[in-house]
């Protein structure tokens, strides 16, 4: 895998430290020059830049890294955890969405239903992927998949990667929210277990409407937020470059999210992010889907429903402790 080339801001530093050091190797190499000590010094600068900088992530930073357009995506975690993946089209309504990809699979041995949102790598695969934003007929083909792998006893594993169901005018006219609002209610019911990964961005009801699970896992530095935090920015202060501060606000990271309860496991990352090791990432990941399916299998139909109803009934549930009056008697 050829190493990643887009730097964010916060990493610039490591960029300028990665730039000495390659200007001492081609030093060393051009004039046969010993300049060991002074290579090891960048080394050690860098490593303990690394361990600083991804040690102290701020929310927004953390958007940021769920972003990288070199994170893997669906597909890319779908080629290294399954086997036979066999990509199924069409909602049989209106068309194919390609922002939305899907189909059967084997995991170790079991056949599975995968569903996920598909973000392109270059603008002519964003173009076709809507830059992962589904269309009403991407939540159609997701349910009659999730319905074919229901009447073939499959369980559904999700992958959610979006910042949010697109929000233009066709989609409108094909009734994106009842879409959305039919895959809620579908989802809670199906008799076979379900497992959700959020994989980078989590927006809104567009990552909801494949997301009604038994068991919702996320990765260590993606979000998951009922609205992005330039939406929120704009709308609180009237400024989108307030965003760093709606993220800390909207405490969409994933600790937040595992102490509130709406996520069961934090998935780690491979230090710096999934964009450094592809393999790695899917290697954990295949470790946590396994372990919870595992969990689910031995659990009755009866039991699958009732759990999900409950988890989805205690979401944003809290206490307020009542405050004595002063002097009452």
């Amino acid at each position: 895998m050829e190493k990643p080339t887009y730097t964010l801001e916060f990493e610039k530093p490591l960029r300028d430290l990665g730039r000495q050091l390659d200007s001492l190797h081609q030093l060393s190499i051009e004039n046969n020059v010993d300049v060991s000590r002074e290579i090891a010094a960048i080394e050690q600068k860098i490593a303990a830049t690394k361990k600083t900088i991804y040690s102290e992530l701020s929310a927004w930073q953390r958007v940021q890294i769920a972003r990288h357009p070199k994170r893997p995506y669906t597909l890319d975690f779908v080629e290294r955890i399954f086997k036979d993946f066999q990509e199924l089209h069409g909602d049989r309504l209106y068309s194919d969405d390609r922002s939305m990809v899907g189909g059967t699979a084997m995991l170790d041995g079991q056949a599975v239903m995968v569903i996920g949102q598909q973000k392109g790598r270059d603008t002519k695969e964003n173009i076709l992927r809507n830059f992962g934003m589904p269309h009403p007929e991407g939540y159609r083909k997701a349910m009659r998949l999730m319905r074919m792998g229901e009447k073939f006893g499959l369980p559904i594993i999700t992958f959610v990667d979006t910042p949010g169901a697109f929000p233009g005018i066709g989609a409108e006219e094909r009734h994106v929210a009842e879409a959305i609002a039919v895959n809620l209610r579908e989802m809670a019911v199906l008799k076979v277990p379900i497992i959700t990964v959020i994989l980078g961005e989590g927006g809104s009801g567009g990552a909801l409407g494949i997301a009604v699970a038994d068991r919702v896992l996320i990765f260590e530095n993606a979000y998951y937020s009922v609205i992005s935090p330039e939406g929120c920015a704009a709308i609180l202060w009237k400024d989108r470059a307030s965003a760093p501060r709606a993220a800390e606000a909207l405490k969409l990271g994933s600790a937040s999210l595992q102490k509130f309860g709406i996520v069961d496991e934090i998935v780690d990352e491979p230090f710096g992010g999934n964009h450094t090791d592809y393999d790695k990432a899917a290697a954990a990941l295949k470790y946590a889907i396994t372990r919870h399916l595992n969990d689910l299998r031995g659990l009755s139909v009866e039991e699958l429903t009732n759990g999900r109803y409950d988890r989805f009934r205690k979401l944003g549930v809290f206490e307020q402790q009542a405050v004595a009056k002063v002097g009452a008697e």
